[in-house]
């Protein structure tokens, strides 16, 4: 019993590790920080091996709370550099402001809305998935996606505005 759960949690591992950690890294812009992600949604499926029905998804869904937890502790060590110095309070702010990158303007999506872009763009998987790893209809993922979408279209919109 025992090595057939291993064997089975081995083959997942080298099935999935490198797409799932590809994943991270697009996310958070560092191989390493990617790596322990990926490693840590597999460290926590395992102690879960048992109870968890898909696996995949778990991994998935751990993931990306992961990386918001990496993002959040970022713009909190944002937050503490910009309060140390004026300087870099001032630089930061025109810099926040003109600075148009989406994986930004994801992060600052509300987690209903965020969790179902990530999944759906960043991992890849249907609609008909997300609706089941978030427990949410199929209709109300896409309406989701598409309040998504017409944030992320005003926020850049918005940040280019602002850079001319």
């Amino acid at each position: 019993m025992k090595r057939s759960r291993d064997r089975a949690a081995s083959e997942l591992f080298a099935a999935l590790y490198p797409r799932l950690a590809g994943w991270c890294r697009r996310l958070v812009d560092d191989d390493e920080t990617a790596h322990e992600i990926a490693s840590e949604a597999f460290t926590r499926l395992w102690a879960r091996w048992n109870r968890v029905e898909e696996p995949r998804g778990f991994l998935y869904v751990t993931a990306a709370n992961l990386v918001r937890d990496h993002w959040r502790k970022l713009e909190r060590e944002r937050r503490a550099m910009r309060r140390a110095t004026t300087e870099a309070a001032v630089n930061s702010a025109h810099t926040e402001q003109a600075d148009p990158s989406v994986r930004l303007l994801v992060q600052s999506l509300p987690e209903r809305l965020r969790t179902p872009i990530l999944l759906h763009y960043y991992a890849d998987m249907p609609i008909r998935e997300v609706s089941v790893l978030t427990g949410r209809k199929e209709g109300t993922v896409k309406a989701d996606l598409h309040a998504a979408r017409e944030l992320l279209r005003v926020h850049l919109r918005r940040s280019l505005d602002h850079t001319l």
